[in-house]
């Protein structure tokens, strides 16, 4: 399930994941972060992990075909705000693959510092 957070940044998409995300919730993200780079020529991301149940394979369809069509350089930054430690190595692995785009992940006790960095 994927629920919209508001943080105050306003070229931010931000939501919380729990549990396992559907092809109609992907859509969601991906119509409003191509709204936000509409609006302002490039997105942030913040991305709260509860939990993660798996995601339909039709979700994943859809993420790849945004992939292909607008690519990754139009997201500037993504916080990944998680207790999990495997989680973390992952943004870890993925800001090396992205050089373009600014990841890093977060403690949960630190969500505060991942707005902030979203921000600057």
């Amino acid at each position: 399930m994927i629920e919209f957070l508001e943080i105050g940044v306003p070229k931010a998409v931000a939501y919380r994941i729990s549990g396992k995300i559907s092809q109609d919730e992907m859509h969601e993200v991906l119509q409003k972060i191509t709204a936000k780079i509409d609006d302002f020529g490039e997105v942030c991301l913040y991305q709260e992990v509860e939990s993660l149940g798996g995601v339909e394979f039709e979700a994943i369809v859809e993420k790849l075909k945004f992939l292909v069509s607008h690519g990754v350089s139009d997201i500037h930054k993504a916080a990944v705000i998680t207790d999990k430690k495997w989680l973390h190595k992952v943004v870890s692995f993925e800001d090396k693959l992205f050089p373009k785009t600014e990841l890093r992940s977060f403690s949960v006790e630190a969500k505060h510092e991942a707005v902030d960095f979203l921000r600057d």
